[in-house]
């Protein structure tokens, strides 16, 4: 059971992080970062052009990270902090199914944190705490 639970973690990371990835990339080389602070001032972000380049950052490394499972706790809260901007700052008023409706923002911040913090042992991190704990064990 615990193997089915790491590859459905595995799986979850995979595809989260893709999405985040993809958005991250999106904002940095599709929109250009110029492109996406005049985005965030249009939609009434505060500061908008620091928050293009956390939301920017935030989304393309902590994407990565998440996808292959390091820094898992800080990347998941990083990734559920922008998410959570996002849905206070543009989508919350739109409704949760509306057009431009928090319901994905909200399932993106959740399955982050979710994740973030119960990546499984096919991670990064895991490896790394392996690793580490051999060291540590006397001969």
């Amino acid at each position: 059971m615990e193997r089915v639970r790491d590859s459905a973690a595995l799986i979850g990371r995979l595809g989260l992080g893709a999405v985040f990835i993809a958005h991250g990339w999106q904002k940095f080389f599709e929109y250009g970062m110029d492109g996406t602070a005049a985005s965030f001032v249009q939609m009434g972000v505060p500061a908008a052009t620091a928050s293009a380049w956390f939301a920017a950052v935030v989304e393309l490394v902590g994407g990565a990270l998440l996808l292959v499972g390091a820094a898992l706790p800080v990347a998941g809260v990083l990734l559920a902090l922008d998410m959570a901007g996002a849905l206070v700052l543009v989508h919350l008023s739109n409704g949760m199914l509306a057009p431009n409706g928090y319901q994905l923002v909200l399932v993106l911040g959740v399955g982050a944190l979710a994740l973030g913090f119960n990546g499984g042992a096919y991670s990064v991190d895991r490896f790394l705490l392996r690793s580490r704990s051999r060291e540590s064990v006397p001969a």
